[in-house]
């Protein structure tokens, strides 16, 4: 964001003609990211080549949990992996999100109906609580509901419980 903010001094002229400048800003960023994201990679496939050697010292430490989860979001494709990145981990409305990357809200929602699911796969650590980032998966009913109806025995109607002191007139005509 300092990028996306530094350039935006630097042409005060362009920014201020914008139409909506959070959206330039948030657009700035995303190209930016996509940017160094592509240029990590060529140094990744430069180190692995061994064109270039990394010394131990300057690459930091990273949790486990964080490690599973870069290399899950990894695994996705390019706009379903920015869809959940700008929405869960920049905190973008759904709204904001298909604003700045240019896509229908519809797409974004689909997107990360789809992300999360495949995050669930990918991570495979269903049995922990759901923090709400990646819903329950499977047929299993929660606890003390009934179980749905089959097509041959349709649920019993509900009962009303009946009012002390009434009764019921029955009118015979």
């Amino acid at each position: 964001m300092q990028e996306a903010y530094a350039r935006a001094l630097a042409r005060p002229k362009v920014f201020l003609d914008v139409a909506d400048p959070e959206a330039w800003l948030r657009t700035v960023a995303v190209n930016l990211a996509r940017t160094r994201w592509r240029r990590r990679r060529l140094l990744d496939t430069m180190v692995r080549a061994g064109r270039i050697e990394v010394a131990p010292e300057s690459v930091p430490g990273a949790s486990p949990d964080r490690v599973l989860l870069v290399a899950a979001l990894q695994k996705l494709s390019r706009p379903t992996r920015e869809t959940i990145v700008l929405h869960h981990l920049a905190d973008m409305s759904v709204h904001e999100v298909a604003e700045t990357l240019g896509v229908p809200v519809g797409t974004v929602k689909a997107r990360l109906s789809r992300g999360r699911a495949l995050l669930a796969d990918l991570i495979g650590d269903r049995d922990a609580p759901n923090p709400g980032l990646v819903p329950p998966r499977g047929n299993a009913a929660p606890a003390g509901s009934s179980p749905a109806p089959t097509r041959g025995n349709p649920a019993p109607a509900p009962r009303t419980p009946a009012v002390p002191g009434k009764t019921r007139a029955r009118h015979d005509a």
